[in-house]
C-alpha cells in the first residue's frame, strides 16, 4: 500500500462512521493477524502480530531529537510528528513482510490510553478509519499483556502485575485477558515522571542514539554512583496513615532530592555528586516499589489467590536495576518467577498493542467505531465494557 493510498483511506472518516462493528469481516479460522498502532506519547510505532505469538513486522519512528532540547515531551510537537510519520510507518511495517492490508490483516488494534490526548487521537482516528473502510474488526487497547507474548511460554493467569511507565504506576492482579483488580496506583507522579523530572533537576544529558529519554539517562548515570553517601526518606514508610496501603507516591521523593541539594549545598557542577544523587534517587524508588509489592503479595495470600508470577511491564520495566531487585524479591521471598518483556518491548511499541488485540479478539471482544481516546484510562474498566 502506497502513502497516497493510505492518505486516501484516512480521508473517508464520514463514510467510516456509518459502518458498525457487526458488519466487519471476521477471520474464519483460529489463525489471524493483528496490526497494532501506538501513538500515545512520542514514538510512532506499528507492528503486525499473529495469533501464534509471532511478531511478523515492526516499524517505529522516534522523536527524541525533537524533545531533548526542552528536557521533556512537547505535546504539540509530538502530535505533529505522529501526523507526519504514521502513514509511512504503517506502510513500512506492511512492506517488510510484503503484506496486503486488505487480504493479510484481520484486525486493527490501537492504543486508546493512557497517553497524551492529541497523540492518542492521531492513532485512534487512523485506526478507526482503516478498520471501517476495510471492514476489519477494531480493538481499542491499553497495554498490560505484553509479557504473555514475549515469554517462552504463555503465562497462566492469575499473576501480579506491576505496570510502571511515564503515565502509569499500577499494581494489579491480572485474573484474565479482560479482568484486572487494581490494588494500588500512584497518588501523584508516576515513577516514570519522577525519573524524568529528577534527571532534569540533575542536568543529566540524554543518551545519544539510544532512546529512552531522561529516565533512561538517569539509570545509566546512576551506574557510576553510590547511594551510600546520601539518605532521603522512603516515601510513605513513616506515615502511619499510608504505610500499610498499596498506593504509591513519587512526588515527595523528587522533592527530597531537591531539598537535599539545597540543605547540603551540593555542587551540581560536580559530576560525581550528580551520579551519587541519581543512585540515591533510584535506590529509594526501588525500596518504595518493594514496600508496596510486599503488601500486594500479602493481600493475595489472605485472599487465597494463587499467583503464577510477578510480571512487570511499561517503559520503566526496562530499567535493569529495578528488574534485578524485583527478581530477588519474587524469587527469594515469594518463590515466584519474575517475568518481563525484553527492554525494547517495554517502552511504547506496536507489538504490545497488536498482541493485546490478539488476546482480546480471541475471546470475542471488539469495539464500535465511535470509541474515543481515554488519556487516563483505568485498567479496571476493561471488564466494565470500555473496549
Amino acid at each position: 500500500m502506497s502513502l497516497r493510498q493510505f492518505s486516501k483511506i484516512t480521508t473517508t472518516l464520514l463514510y467510516a462512521r456509518q459502518i458498525r462493528t457487526h458488519s466487519t469481516n471476521v477471520p474464519s479460522t483460529s489463525h489471524f493477524n493483528v496490526l497494532g498502532i501506538e501513538t500515545s506519547c512520542d514514538d510512532t510505532a506499528v507492528a503486525i502480530v499473529n495469533s501464534s505469538r509471532q511478531i511478523l513486522a515492526e516499524s517505529i519512528r522516534f522523536q527524541h531529537n525533537l524533545h531533548e532540547p526542552a528536557g521533556g515531551i512537547i505535546p504539540n510537537v509530538a502530535m505533529m510528528s505522529h501526523q507526519r510519520n504514521l502513514p509511512e510507518v504503517v506502510c513500512d511495517a506492511l512492506s517488510k513482510e510484503s503484506l496486503d492490508i486488505v487480504k493479510d490483516i484481520d484486525v486493527i488494534a490501537v492504543t486508546r490510553g493512557p497517553g497524551l490526548p492529541g497523540c492518542l487521537a492521531i492513532g485512534l482516528s487512523a485506526a478507526k478509519t482503516l478498520a471501517a473502510v476495510l471492514r476489519k474488526p477494531l480493538i481499542g487497547e491499553a497495554h498490560a499483556l505484553t509479557a504473555r507474548l514475549t515469554h517462552t511460554e504463555l503465562i497462566p493467569f492469575p499473576y501480579l502485575t506491576l505496570l510502571i511507565s511515564g503515565g502509569h504506576t499500577l499494581i494489579l492482579v491480572t485474573h484474565g485477558v479482560n479482568k484486572h483488580t487494581q490494588l494500588g496506583t500512584t497518588l501523584d507522579d508516576s515513577i516514570g515522571d519522577a525519573y524524568d523530572k529528577t534527571a532534569r533537576l540533575l542536568k543529566i544529558p540524554w543518551l545519544k542514539g539510544q532512546g529512552g529519554g531522561p529516565g533512561a539517562a538517569l539509570e545509566q548515570f546512576a551506574l557510576d554512583g553510590t547511594s551510600d553517601n546520601y539518605r532521603v526518606p522512603i516515601p510513605m514508610r513513616k506515615d502511619p496513615r499510608r504505610k500499610n496501603e498499596m498506593n504509591l507516591s513519587f512526588s515527595g521523593l523528587k522533592t527530597s532530592i531537591r531539598d537535599l541539594i539545597e540543605r547540603e549545598q551540593l555542587d551540581l557542577e560536580d559530576e560525581k555528586v550528580r551520579k551519587n544523587l541519581a543512585a540515591t534517587f533510584q535506590q529509594t524508588a526501588i525500596r518504595h516499589l518493594i514496600d508496596k509489592l510486599e503488601l500486594a503479595f500479602d493481600w493475595c495470600r489472605v485472599k487465597e489467590i494463587r499467583l503464577n508470577a510477578l510480571v512487570i511491564s511499561g517503559g520503566v520495566a526496562s530499567n535493569k536495576s529495578i528488574r534485578a531487585s524485583l527478581e530477588k524479591l519474587a524469587n527469594d521471598q515469594f518463590e515466584l518467577p519474575l517475568i518481563c518483556p525484553p527492554p525494547r518491548l517495554c517502552t511504547d511499541n506496536g507489538a504490545m498493542i497488536a498482541w493485546a488485540g490478539v488476546e482480546r479478539f480471541r475471546v470475542g471482544l471488539k469495539d464500535d467505531y465511535t470509541i474515543d481516546h481515554a488519556p487516563k484510562w483505568s485498567i479496571e474498566s476493561l471488564s466494565d465494557g470500555m473496549g
